[in-house]
This record gives C-alpha cells, structure tokens and sequence, in this order.
C-alpha cells in the first residue's frame, strides 16, 4: 500500500511537483473538474434551495475509477488544486466523488511549484474552504439559469441557435456602445501651429527647435491671420525653467495587467497569454497566473535585490512594496513573478520564452531605481503675436528602471508615449530666427475601437469579472460570433497646410490616410440586435453596475459574509418573472427590422433584419400573394448604416451574361461571395472584379481556368463506379468516394490503383474510424490487418500496371 496519493489539476504539474517529492508519494492529475452540471439538462433544483445537479462526463469515468482505486490503496490523500475558488471547487468534488474522509484527506495549496513551496504546503494542510467552493457554485450556478433561461427567449425572439452569458452579454454591450460612439462621432477641425527656429548649438552649428503654439486655432481665418501677425515678428526666450522629474517603475504584474502587456509588447491574443503563463506555471518557472495581487513576497523582493546588485549594481536597486487596489480582489496570491528570480532567461518554446523574459523584466523592474530626468520648458514669445511657442525637452540623468524596462499604452494614452527631444543650449533673452511657422488642420479623433487588452483594461475598470474570467469571455464572444477580431483599412483625407515662409505664406492642400486599425474587436449584426434586444427587456442584466455587484456578492460569499442561496433567491425571485414576461410578449416586427423606404419599381417595402443565416434585405412582405425576395448584405455591410441604395444594388444579382455549350451563364450572389454558374457548376469570382459588371468572355476564363484547375486535380476514375475518384489534393492523392476522402499510402502509386484496390483502402480505413480504441494484444491484430490490405492492394496494383506493360507489349507487337 502506497503511504501518500497527491491529485493535482494537470498532468504537466503532476510531472513537476513528481520531481520534488520522495518515493513514498504518487502524483496523479485530475484534468480539471471530474465533474459539473449535466450539459443538457439544467441541472439546478431552484425549489430545493438551487440544489445542482452534478454528473462525471462520459471521458471522464475511467479517470475516476482509477483515482478511486488509488485512493482506497492509499493511507493519504492530499488535493493540491489550484489556490483559487475554481481549485477549491475541485479538490471538494474530488472529496465528494471519491469518497474522501476527514482523516485522510488533507488540503495543500502552494502559489509556486517549486520545492520549498510544496514541502512547506505539506507542512500546512488545511481543510476545504466550504466558503470558497459556495462562492464558485454560486457563480457557476447564477450564470447557468441566465444562460438556460435567456437563450430560448433568443431563439424565439432573434435568431435560432443563439446564447446568453451573463458577462459575456455585457462585454458584448461595450463594444457595441463603443461602435456606436464611433458612428455617431462627428469630427470637428482646428490648426495646430507649430514652428522651427535655428540655434546655435555648443560647437556653434545652428540646429534646428521645435516648439509648438500653446493654443489651437479654431479656423483657417484665425490661422491666415496669426500667420500673418508673425511675418516680421522678432521671437524671444522669455522663459526657462528646468526641474527634476523621477519616474518609478510599474508594479509587477497581476493576470489583468499581464495580458494587456502581452498584447502590446508581444502581439498575443488574451486567451495565448493565459495558454502560455499556465504551461509556464505548471513547469515551475513562475508564480500563481490568476491573481489580482501586486504584492511580493519577501524571498521575491531579497533575490531581486541580490539580481539587480549583481546585474547593474547597488545604485539601480530600490526594493519597495505595492499595495493591491482593487477592492474586489478574489485571490490572496503573490503577483506573477518568476519563481528564481536570478534566472532571466529560461529554455522552452519561443512564445515561453518571450513571455517568461516579460514578466522577469517587469517584476525585475519594479524593484529598481527610480528614473531620474531633468525636464527644460522654454517659452517663446514676441510683441504683436498673440500667444507663446513652449519647446520641451527631456534629459535623462540616470535612467534607473528604464534600463531594464518601459511600459507600453493603448491608443488612449497616445500622449504618454511622447518623449521630449534633448534642447540646445538655451538663455532667456536670447532672440530667434524662425526657419519656418506651419498651421496644420487636425481634426478631433474618434474613440477608439477595443483591441481584447483594452477591453480587458475596461472590464477591469467597472470590475466585470475577475482574473479567471477574462480570456474565456472574449474568446466566447467571438466564437458566439457576437463579436469579431479583425483589421480596418484606413481612409485618405485632405487636410489643409499653411506654411509662413521668407515672409511669404502658402496654401496647400495635403492628404493622409487616417482610421487604419489592426485586430480590433467589431460586433456583428447578430451582436448589435442581440446586444440592443436583451437591453430592451433586461437592463439589469446588462447592468454594468448590476454586474459588478454581483461579483462583489460572489466576494462577500467566498468571505463567509453572505449565504449563497439567499443570494440566488433574490436574484432569481426579479430574473425569471422578466423572463417569462418577454417570451410572451408579442412584437410587432421582428427584433432588430429595419425599413429602408420602398422599391422603386414595386412599391413594396425594403427592409433589413437578421435572416436565419445571418443579415439580409427583404423586399416584401410575409403577407404579400406574391413570396417576398431575400438578398444577403455584403461583407462590411451592416444593418444599422445600409441605405435603399445600397440595399437595392444587392437585388441586380443573379444576372445572365450569355450562353455557353448549350447553357446559361449567370453571376448571382451567395453566402460565400459572388459566383459564376454554369451547366450546375459554381466558379468563384475573384474580389479584384465587380459581379454587375463582369462581361461573357471575363465569365468563359473564369470557367475554363476553374476546369484546368479540375483536371489536374484529376488522376483516376472508373466507369463501373462513377462516385469514386483518385484525386491530386492538397496533401497528396487521395480517393474520393461518396461525399468521404480517404488517404492513399505513401508507398502505392496512385495512377496505378484498380478499383479493386481502391475499394480495400475504403474499407480499411472506414472500419479503422468506426471501430473504438483497443488494447494493445488487438493492435497486434490491427496492425497485421492493415500490412495485409496493404499488401493486397500492392499485388492488386502490380498486377494492374504488369496488364498494362502486357497490353502495350502485344499492341507494339501487332503494330
């Protein structure tokens, strides 16, 4: 008998914490939960005090048995969990399913898998927080009745196949409000003037400074005017001022603040950040990744110390203490550190190592030196010129942290990214020569769209979710296709450049490309209707104050504070009468219609609304004689801007161009782009051509290149059965049969199969598929099997190809 069974969530743990342990434990892996609510069903008995219901998935069921019968064989059970309200709900199902006791199970957390840290857990079990696990149910069982409840009046009222989450759904509000922001944005104009003055730098070279007007002008007149005043003007430092600037390092790093960083320094979605710091953790080399803490221990602080003296020396290193300021924070963890401190740099794949050499540079930093800088203003002014030039500049003394590190801004916080250029010596009184005074047209910009960290950031802000939650909401926005991730090409604009030069003034009109954007968050058509639906009819729900209460609540339950199913009563008592209240509501128009006017040659309405494949124009109506016409909007087309115009413009497809072999030709229009049909075949037609103008012979090349393209694809088929082919693909030749594809071996030259042959490659490898996993004594068997079709189909091959050097022999001999 086994004296110690230690369960851990992941097998890559298990294999770590496996190193650090003695012969006398056996380390096993539980793969997450073993258990949750039955999938579907809703599982939650709301008249018995929410009682859930739970259930071990299918997969799942060999793994307990196994953990089952290691338990019984072992004196000690000790769950190691993660250290967070979903690790404590699992070590408790754990207990439960395996049929734990009291004396001999024992709960082990560690934020850290290193030696030193599972020893000491060891030393100092605890029971299971019964506080913390209610706190998880709570949750997991509030965002079930939202999701089972809602997403029927969805499917009844929207779209079918639609779903509801409770944070999701307000995460979805967000950038849907921001959209909305940006289309009702209107620019407004205004001159930025800045000039150039020529000044002798220390060897006397004159050099140029840049110094900018402390106002904007409103209009082009104001503009012309200052310009004009500035002419002959004789420009004077009137001031300087020079005052030190320290700048301190940020704190280390908590999940949030991770994962914004990762996506503006290293590019990494929010779900890869959080893919790659748990492989991390799980391999030792970093601390605890779901935390809302900045704090560091004392060990962390001394070994940056000793790191940062033997580095850089004594002068870079401040230790120093960060104070946790959210009031919500879940998790009494350490921030994301490296977990030695005197490693900079680890082995493991290129992503691991990027991020590990992240996170030890901040947390490195933050226990560095502050940045001293001296900061120089100089004031510029002159009689008759309404208004002072000011030019910056920044010198760094001792760039203390910045050795190591500079933080990265969203597109918010564009201004914190300017850094003042180094000045030339200046003295107050000095005169100045202008090389040239520009007022250039800006326009006020527009808020910017979410990328997935400054969504993260808001969240955070208005405290929707907690750590755990913030990846799995944005990837489920997306692939609920609520939301989508993707670029934007920018817009050329004319803007407007007077330029005072030698006394004289230009005018003239420049362009740029402004509005570019990349892998920003867009909401659908489907996410708007959605988005403005469940607003309509529950605005608590998508309360962003509501939400964050309730996780205040799922705190105050963790805390032992507050009961979790009178929380649920309260909430469900207000929830499920609006529920019902909606579905049998009776709208007037579908949720999210919009009519866009009449068609001008029926006199029928033209609306627009989401179809049961997605967006579509309607013209029509369900109670005409006549069947209305559906057309699907184009890609960047949405509901909420679509004119008439560009409605009706998607109705003059299909169109038939000519005829070819007897058959029509026709651009028409589909789910997948336009097309080219002819003799019941589709050709795609290519973005760089317009489907209303697209000619005859344009159409005939589009065919014939799209039967090139087939016929070289082709190698094989059989008259006996017209529903098989041998194919060229893009992974090598396969058979084609039946709507299925089936790889041919390596070793078998394709042209050379007979039908015989083609058919054993089907039937092998559809009997493979079909049949379940097998011991090892039966992949014996399997294996001979399949040497033995190979085999066949070898033979059958030979055979084929000696028929055929037979035939051509007798052919040349006749001949």
């Amino acid at each position: 008998m086994q004296k110690n069974l230690v369960i851990v969530e992941s097998p890559a743990k298990a294999k770590t914490i496996e190193k650090f342990l003695g012969e006398d434990f056996k380390v096993m892996s539980s793969y997450g939960h073993i258990r949750d609510l039955k999938k579907k069903e809703f599982s939650i008995d709301v008249d018995n005090n929410f009682e859930p219901a739970y259930e071990i998935p299918s997969d799942k069921k060999s793994l307990v048995a196994e953990l089952k019968s290691e338990a019984k064989k072992a004196n000690m059970v000790w769950l190691a969990s993660d250290e967070d309200r979903e690790g404590e709900a699992i070590s408790w199902h754990l207990y439960e399913v395996l049929g734990l006791t009291p004396d001999k199970t024992k709960r082990i957390v560690f934020h850290e898998i290193t030696k030193t840290a599972i020893l000491k857990a060891i030393e100092e079990p605890r029971k299971i927080d019964e506080n913390l696990v209610n706190a998880q149910q709570a949750r997991r069982i509030l965002d079930r009745i939202v999701g089972f409840e809602l997403s029927p009046v969805l499917w009844r009222k929207v779209k079918p196949s639609l779903s509801a989450g409770r944070v999701q759904s307000v995460a979805v509000r967000l950038i849907v409000e921001r959209e909305r922001e940006i289309q009702d944005f209107k620019s407004t104009p205004s001159y930025r003037v800045t000039a150039v003055f020529l000044i002798p730098d220390e060897d006397g070279q004159m050099v140029e400074m840049k110094a900018e007007l402390s106002k904007r002008l409103k209009t082009k007149k104001e503009a012309e005017a200052f310009l004009d005043s500035c002419k002959k003007a004789q420009f004077v430092i009137d001031d300087i001022t020079t005052k030190p600037v320290r700048k301190n390092p940020a704190a280390p790093f908590t999940t949030s603040t991770l994962q914004q960083e990762a996506a503006r320094k290293l590019g990494f979605t929010v779900a890869q950040t959080m893919m790659v710091a748990q492989r991390l953790y799980e391999s030792g080399l970093i601390t605890y990744m779901r935390t809302d803490s900045v704090n560091l221990s004392q060990l962390a602080i001394h070994t940056s110390k000793d790191a940062i003296i033997k580095m850089w020396g004594e002068e870079y290193s401040k230790s120093r203490n960060f104070a946790t300021k959210s009031k919500g924070a879940q998790e009494a963890h350490e921030a994301i550190r490296p977990t030695y401190m005197e490693n900079s740099s680890i082995d493991g794949s290129s992503q691991e190592k990027r991020l590990y050499d992240l996170i030890w540079k901040r947390t490195i930093a933050s226990q560095m030196a502050p940045a001293e800088l001296e900061k120089t203003t100089a004031t510029i002014g002159s009689e008759g010129v309404d208004g002072n030039f000011t030019a910056t500049g920044e010198v760094i003394k001792f760039d203390g942290f910045l050795h190591v590190y500079r933080e990265s801004y969203d597109d918010e916080d564009l201004e914190q990214r300017d850094e003042a250029a180094i000045l030339p010596p200046l003295k107050v009184g000095q005169n100045l020569d202008y090389q040239g005074i520009m007022a250039t047209e800006r326009f006020t910009q527009r808020p910017p769209r979410y990328t997935e960290a400054s969504l993260v950031r808001k969240m955070e802000e208005l405290g929707i979710g907690r750590p755990s939650t913030y990846a799995p909401t944005i990837s489920t926005i997306q692939q609920r296709q609520y939301v989508e991730k993707g670029d934007k090409e920018g817009e050329e604009r004319i803007y407007n450049l007077l330029v005072l030069r030698d006394g004289e003034v230009s005018d003239q009109q420049e362009t740029e490309i402004v509005g570019r954007e990349k892998s920003k968050l867009f909401p659908t058509d489907v996410g708007c209707v959605v988005n403005d639906f469940l607003t309509e009819f529950f605005p608590g729900i998508l309360d962003y104050n509501f939400t964050a209460n309730i996780e205040k609540q799922f705190d105050e339950i963790a805390a032992g504070k507050e009961e979790w199913t009178e929380m649920m009563h309260i909430f469900y008592e207000k929830f499920h009468p609006a529920v019902e209240t909606t579905m049998n509501t009776k709208m007037e128009r579908k949720v999210g219609e919009r009519l866009l006017g009449d068609d001008p040659k029926s006199g029928k309405p033209v609306s627009v609304k989401i179809g049961r494949y997605g967006p579509v124009v309607q013209i029509g109506s369900a109670d005409d004689e006549e069947k209305p016409r559906f057309s699907q909007l184009k890609k960047g087309q949405s509901i909420e801007t679509i004119t008439l115009e560009e409605a009706l413009e998607l109705f003059k497809l299909p169109r038939t161009v000519g005829e070819f072999e007897d058959s029509e030709v026709i651009i028409g229009a589909g789910r997948f782009g336009p097309y080219v049909r002819h003799d019941g075949k589709y050709v795609s037609i290519p973005k760089t051509m317009d489907p209303l103008k697209i000619t005859l012979e344009e159409s005939l090349e589009l065919i014939k290149a799209k039967r090139e393209e087939e016929a070289k694809r082709h190698i094989k088929s059989f008259e006996e059965e017209p529903e098989l082919e041998v194919k060229n693909g893009r992974y090598g030749p396969y058979i084609a049969y039946k709507g299925k594809n089936y790889k041919i071996p390596k070793d078998i030259v394709p042209q050379d199969l007979s039908l015989e042959a083609c058919l054993d490659i089907v039937k092998l490898q559809s009997d493979k598929s079909a049949k379940p996993k097998k011991s090892r004594a039966k992949k014996k068997t399997t294996t001979k099997t399949t040497k033995t079709a190979k085999s066949t189909a070898k033979t059958t091959t030979k055979a084929a190809a000696k028929e055929t050097k037979s035939t051509k022999k007798k052919t040349t001999t006749k001949k």
